[in-house]
């Protein structure tokens, strides 16, 4: 009986079972085989046993075969490489006929997947196995160090192997040999006291931890282990005596506070607190107080001593650890947990104050404390958050306002810091200090506003930064009454502007206002001065007059009317007023004179105001032929039609000659217009004609004056652009006057005479219907 399997002669089979084939036909035909082993691997020839001699038979055929298996992974390997160096690019990027899912594949792998093997269990029977079990197992490892012999996990498996047969020396043995290849491993020393541990070997679990950490001091967890096993068989003097040694090598936080519990759980607070007073000592911070203090709130109970170790953080420790967020956040936490509402809302307080909490403003002089972290920045915005809810909880009324002021303050902090020349922020600002009632922040916000001058030269940009000095001034005159500052807020404004660029005159008249409500007239006089020669405006002339007039200064008025005049010979407005002020002072001459030098000036801008007020000035003056002749100059500079109204109605007055010049006037200017062609002009002309003669003629007159109105008919037109195409056909309306004698004129009398004879025709049509249905 063979151990081979016949294969059909087609059948292809893998490497692996042929090679599996072939150990089993040698391994049968060697047993068949009475003569014993093959001839190379017999002991007369080799001198090896025959049990040897068919091991190295089968170690030769498994080297032959995985030689094999090497240079067919190897050629395989090669011929892919190679197709795919051939087929780096993809040509056909159209989709496959037959699509695969994601879902098929999964389960493709499910179904292929291999059953899991499972090892074979070992039944030992006698005591001859059980120890050739166990040489196999110490040879597999010794085999393993030698192969790795810097691996750890060996030699604790090696160990772990010889505890579990209670082999406890020989697992002392291999810890030991591996402490010699790794003796800085603190995993292998805590593994080889573990494994003391476990096994209640205490004495040598002691010796091994003090070993390790006189090797390795700077390892907490073997610190940690050993006093863990001290306190854990109670020798309480051997646990503190191990936790001194360890805080002589300054340990971190963690030790420390361990030690402490320690003491605490054997009911020593006094010992505990000592233990973290030399932790602070040692550790100078902010982290070491916050933790005794929760220690002692927490673990010792002891309220007092938490409340005086806050207290030693913010007055003891350097300001960069004091300053932190986080000692003000866990101190308020501490009293509002108290109870202490009051105490807490101080220390929150003092926080904003010190912190700047809710305010941007970098007034600070210390560059430590002005480059603040990030993570620093985080904390004192909760921190400010908190206190925000700490007033919306038990604050007051008051305490709650004054929260939203710093609420709000920080936005506009926010917004002005992101941007400085954001005047409107800035007014919203300084109002929202005004409405507090602190004059030194209102003065402090408005110092901060009018530092941030606009970059540019251009005048759009300056005009809201030019309130913000008025409102600072008016603040100061108003609210604080401080009429010097002030008016020195006004003279450093105006020292600011460029003048030579542009310059705005409500800065001086206010700044001059100002000067004569403190009763100093020369200061405003020699203000409104300089404003003449630096700005020259308009209104800075029109309120230094106005000033001077309402001082009954008459001679002073006359000679800014001169320098005004000079400076605008234009100005219409300016003229008038003066012609005013003489008329009012009842200088006639001078008045007259005015209005003669001021029409005949080359360039007004708006002429008409002068001849109407130079025509009513006479009209009121009764000098009826000095009012006609100025309105027969001023037709001959133009013919409007408002011109020849007013002049025929001045004519009907009292003042003027009569109706029948009135009446001489219109036809002049009927006639006028006529011959400039001008329609619509016309039709105001009769009906302002026909209005006077309803009011002062008699009933002809008004008939005479109605036959000359004229008809108004629609026509049609092209409306073209401004290229002179055609747009279409527009319909507008149109004026016949009667004494018109143009074609237009003849084509609507027949049109006329049509309509007429149609209507007419209609009229005997009608008749007709009537006989014959009687």
């Amino acid at each position: 009986m063979g151990l081979h399997k016949s294969h059909h002669p087609h059948e292809v089979s893998s490497p692996m079972q042929q090679f599996y084939i072939q150990c089993m036909s040698f391994v049968s035909h060697w047993l068949k085989n009475s003569r014993g082993p093959p001839m190379w691997a017999r002991s007369d020839i080799f001198a090896f046993p025959p049990r040897i001699s068919l091991l190295l038979g089968c170690i030769l055929i498994v080297a032959t075969h995985l030689g094999h298996l090497f240079f067919f992974l190897h050629k395989q390997t090669s011929a892919s490489f190679s197709a795919m160096s051939r087929t780096g690019q993809v040509k056909n990027r159209a989709p496959a006929p037959i699509q695969i899912s994601a879902e098929q594949i999964l389960r493709e792998a499910a179904d292929r997947q291999e059953a899991h093997t499972i090892d074979p269990v070992v039944q030992i029977h006698d005591a001859e196995e059980y120890q050739s079990y166990l040489r196999d197992r110490r040879k597999h490892f010794e085999d393993n160090i030698r192969y790795r012999r810097e691996h750890i996990g060996n030699w604790v498996k090696y160990a772990k192997l010889e505890e579990e047969h209670k082999e406890f020396e020989r697992a002392r043995s291999v810890f030991e040999r591996a402490l010699e290849v790794e003796g800085r491993s603190a995993e292998l020393w805590l593994r080889y006291a573990e494994f003391e541990m476990r096994n209640e070997f205490i004495n040598h679990a002691r010796n091994i931890l003090d070993r390790a950490v006189q090797l390795l001091p700077r390892v907490d967890f073997l610190w940690y282990k050993y006093v863990y096993m001290e306190e854990l068989i109670r020798d309480i003097p051997k646990c503190r005596a191990v936790f001194e040694r360890w805080m002589k090598w300054m340990p971190d936080d963690n030790a420390w506070l361990s030690y402490a519990r320690f003491e605490t759980r054997c009911g020593s607070l006094d010992r505990a607190e000592a233990v973290m007073r030399r932790y602070v000592n040692a550790y100078p911070s902010a982290k070491a107080f916050l933790k005794f203090a929760k220690w002692a709130e927490y673990e010792a109970k002891h309220i007092e001593l938490a409340r005086t170790i806050l207290e030693a953080c913010l007055s003891e420790l350097e300001p960069e650890e004091s300053r932190q967020a986080k000692v003000f956040q866990k101190f308020a936490s501490f009293e509002q947990r108290q109870g202490e509402y009051e105490r807490a809302r101080v220390i929150y307080q003092h926080a904003i104050r010190l912190l700047r909490l809710g305010d941007a403003k970098k007034t600070l002089t210390d560059d430590d404390e002005e480059d603040v972290p990030e993570w620093e920045q985080k904390r004192r915005d909760e921190l400010y958050k908190s206190y925000l809810s700490f007033e919306k909880k038990h604050g007051d009324r008051e305490g709650i306002e004054r929260v939203l002021l710093t609420k709000q303050r920080g936005q506009y902090n926010e917004r002005v810091e992101k941007d400085p020349h954001d005047y409107d922020a800035w007014f919203e600002y300084a109002k929202l200090e005004e409405d507090a009632g602190d004059i030194d922040s209102v003065r402090e916000v408005y110092e901060r506003a009018i530092a941030q001058i606009p970059p540019s030269s251009e005048k759009d940009h300056w005009r809201r930064y030019i309130y913000l000095w008025i409102y600072y001034a008016t603040h100061e005159e108003l609210t604080n009454h401080d009429m010097d500052r002030a008016s020195e807020i006004y003279q450093t404004c105006l020292t600011i502007i460029p003048h030579k660029q542009f310059s705005f005159s409500k800065i001086w008249i206010y700044a001059a206002k100002l000067h004569v409500r403190r009763k100093d007239l020369a200061a405003a006089r020699k203000l409104l001065g300089r404003a003449i020669g630096l700005c020259g405006k308009e209104k800075i002339f029109t309120e230094y007059i106005a000033l001077e007039l309402s001082l009954g200064e008459i001679d002073r008025c006359r000679a800014l009317y001169n320098n005004y005049l000079k400076a605008m010979p234009h100005n219409c407005n300016a003229w008038a007023k003066y012609a005013e002020l003489e008329k009012s002072l009842g200088e006639t001459e001078r008045c007259r004179a005015i209005f003669e030098l001021a029409i005949s000036q080359p360039a007004l801008d708006m002429p008409e105001v002068l001849w109407k007020g130079y025509i009513d000035f006479e009209i009121e003056e009764g000098e009826g032929d000095h009012a006609r002749k100025l309105y027969n100059r001023l037709l001959e500079k133009t013919s409007h039609v408002k011109v020849w109204l007013s002049f025929g109605q001045f004519e009907a007055t009292e003042v003027g000659k009569g109706m029948e010049a009135a009446r001489t006037t219109f036809r002049k200017a009927y006639n006028h217009l006529k011959e400039d062609g001008l329609k619509e002009e016309r039709v105001l002309l009769l009906d302002a004609w026909r209005a006077l003669e309803q009011e002062k003629g008699d009933a002809d007159d008004v008939a005479k004056v109605e036959k000359m109105l004229p008809r108004r008919v629609k026509r049609k037109r092209m409306r073209k652009d401004n290229l002179g195409k055609d747009l279409g056909w527009e319909e507008y309306f149109d004026y016949q006057f009667p004494d018109d004698q143009d074609a237009a004129s003849s084509n609507l009398k027949i049109l006329e005479m049509a309509a007429k004879w149609k209507n007419q025709h209609d009229d005997d049509s009608s008749d007709e219907d009537d006989e014959m249905e009687g």
